[in-house]
């Protein structure tokens, strides 16, 4: 793996935990019926277990792809 490629990978990797906190955040903030409440507080639950799932599953998923072989 060059240099390079591991530099993108490890700014994926964080971008991806980006995204997953900030929808646990954004969902934080439908739950207290800050943002959309009428669509509260379902809305706000599904975006917090989503982005809980990003943040601590997505990652181990991209190494785990990353690490297969490629033909």
């Amino acid at each position: 793996m060059t240099e390079e490629e591991a530099k993108r990978r490890f700014m994926m990797l964080n971008l991806v935990r980006l995204s997953g906190l900030l929808f646990v955040m954004a969902g934080a903030t439908n739950v207290a019926g800050k943002w959309l409440p009428d669509l509260s507080p379902w809305l706000g639950t599904l975006l917090m277990l989503t982005g809980a799932m990003d943040f601590f599953f997505a990652p181990a998923l991209l190494k785990k792809y990353w690490r297969k072989p490629e033909k």
